[in-house]
C-alpha cells in the first residue's frame, strides 16, 4: 500500500476519533475490511504492543502503519497520529476564549459522548478476540469490577492480570470457551 494513502486512511481514523483507541473501528474498517492490508490479529497485536509501553494510547497507529508498510508505514502512522494534535491548537485557542458559550459547551459534550461510544465500539472486537478462555473472562470481569468500584491504579490491575494469566498458563488451567 502507498504510504500517502496509508497516511490518509490513518488520518481519517485519528481525526474522526477524539481519543486514542476510539479510532480503532475506523482503522479496522479501512485497513482490515476494505483494503485487506491488515488482519484483525495484527491490529490487536498493534494495540497490545503499544499498550505495553509508555506513551499515548493512540501510539498504536504507528504500529499499524509498520505492519502495513514497514518503516514508511510507521512514519505515515506517526504523522497521522500527530496531525490532529497540531490541528487542534487553534481550536483549543478558540474554545478557551468561548468556553462558557452554550453552543461551545454543547459541542464539547457531544465530542465526549461520541468518544465514549467509539471507545465502546473499539472494545467489543478486542474483547471478542481476547476473551478466549474462562481465565481471561474472569480476569476481565474482576478488572472491570475493580476499575468501577475502587481507585486502584490501572498499572496494578494490569500487573495482577499478567501474573494471574501467566500462573494459569504455567499450571495448565487455561480452558477454552466452546
Amino acid at each position: 500500500m502507498n504510504a500517502v494513502l496509508l497516511y490518509l486512511l490513518l488520518l481519517k481514523g485519528t481525526v474522526t476519533a477524539f481519543a486514542g483507541l476510539a479510532s480503532l473501528p475506523v482503522i479496522q474498517d479501512s485497513l482490515v475490511v476494505h483494503y485487506h492490508v491488515l488482519t484483525d490479529q495484527q491490529l490487536n497485536e498493534a494495540v497490545v504492543i503499544t499498550r505495553s509501553t509508555p506513551g499515548p494510547v493512540g501510539l498504536y497507529v504507528v504500529s499499524v502503519g509498520y505492519f502495513v508498510a514497514g518503516l514508511p508505514g510507521a512514519i505515515a502512522g506517526w504523522l497521522a497520529m500527530i496531525t490532529p494534535a497540531l490541528l487542534v491548537i487553534p481550536l483549543v485557542h478558540y474554545t478557551g476564549r468561548h468556553i462558557e458559550h452554550p453552543r461551545v459547551k454543547a459541542i464539547l459534550q457531544a465530542v465526549v459522548l461520541a468518544s465514549a461510544g467509539l471507545l465502546l465500539a473499539a472494545a467489543i472486537p478486542l474483547a471478542h478476540q481476547a476473551l478466549t478462555d474462562w481465565v481471561t473472562v474472569g480476569i476481565a470481569a474482576v478488572s472491570l469490577a475493580l476499575l468501577l468500584t475502587t481507585e486502584i491504579d490501572t498499572l496494578w490491575i494490569i500487573l495482577g492480570a499478567a501474573i494471574i494469566s501467566l500462573s494459569a498458563s504455567s499450571l495448565g488451567i487455561v480452558a477454552h470457551i466452546t
